[in-house]
């Protein structure tokens, strides 16, 4: 409660000072209605101390937080610079460039291009591949890297198990994909979007053949993407595939098991380029016909 006292006492100290505001309605509480019982006057008085010194902050201005915020959480990587040979800045992309004028009309045509160029330059695995699907209709996203093992011109070709795994369970709500091919060697991404189509089981044996027997008989005895209560689970259904195709060397391709084709309604071919100003250009689909259209994008 403010009393009379108080803001006589607020004025006996120089020290101290009062909102100039308040020290107007203050005078008129005082001069002007002299009977107003001080007890229904309550104002918010703030006063601060004009001598005394500021505490030192605890931490510095770029990382004193907000009021109302709490700390910034430490970060635990920040800014990697990894093979650069600038210490402090990132690795710059140098190897090459990329004009429409280089372009084959067909994204497929330009893939092999730059697949067999990527072969040609060492690249590890070029066939690998990140596969990127979402479920519907929480849209939550998942990725995981494959291998693509074929290419014609109907689109690009990976092998999984389409029943008990992720991809399976995404693809079965929502027949879209996509694949993200990064060449790190001669600094390429390549990026695919498009529908999914399962193939055939005669079209899938002709590649399940060429796996060694181990990888055949565990398409058989894996329930992908299943919790196992341990690797002795795993060992016990392989054994009984094995006795199962015990004696065969031909082994059919599991019903469940096989190739999926992305057929590709967007292709962009990326090239690296320093201080991140890259090429890229992206084929999109022209219409319902075989055509595709070709666009510069912005780095």
């Amino acid at each position: 409660m403010l009393t009379r006292q108080t803001y006589s006492l607020i004025h006996s100290f120089p020290s101290f000072h009062i909102n100039k505001g308040l020290h107007s309605r203050l005078q008129y509480a005082n001069w002007f209605t002299p009977r107003l019982p001080l007890r229904q006057f309550k104002p918010r008085i703030m006063l601060y101390n004009t001598h005394q010194k500021p505490a030192s902050p605890s931490t510095s201005p770029s990382t004193q937080p907000e009021s109302g915020t709490t700390n910034p959480t430490p970060k635990r990587i920040f800014a990697p610079t990894g093979n650069s040979t600038d210490p402090g800045h990132a690795t710059q992309y140098s190897q090459g460039f990329l004009s429409i004028s280089d372009l084959s009309p067909s994204p497929t045509d330009q893939f092999h291009t730059w697949f067999q160029a990527a072969i040609a330059s060492n690249v590890y695995q070029p066939e690998t591949v990140t596969l990127s699907t979402a479920t519907l209709p929480s849209g939550k996203v998942s990725a995981r890297m494959v291998f693509m093992k074929e290419l014609d011109d109907r689109g690009f070709v990976v092998y999984s198990n389409w029943d008990t795994s992720r991809k399976a369970s995404d693809v079965s709500s929502n027949p879209h994909a996509a694949l993200t091919f990064w060449w790190r060697e001669v600094e390429r991404q390549v990026r695919v979007e498009g529908r999914v189509e399962r193939l055939k089981d005669e079209e899938s044996q002709v590649y399940y053949d060429t796996r060694i027997r181990g990888s055949r008989i565990g398409a058989w005895a894996s329930p992908q993407s299943k919790v196992l209560e341990g690797r002795e689970e795993l060992e016990r259904r392989i054994q009984e595939v094995e006795d199962r195709f015990k004696g065969e060397e031909q082994i059919p391709v599991p019903p469940f098991w096989g190739g999926l084709r992305v057929v590709p309604e967007v292709v962009e071919f990326w090239q690296g380029r320093e201080s991140r100003l890259h090429d890229r250009f992206r084929y999109v689909k022209d219409g319902e016909g075989e055509g595709w259209r070709i666009e510069r994008l912005s780095p």
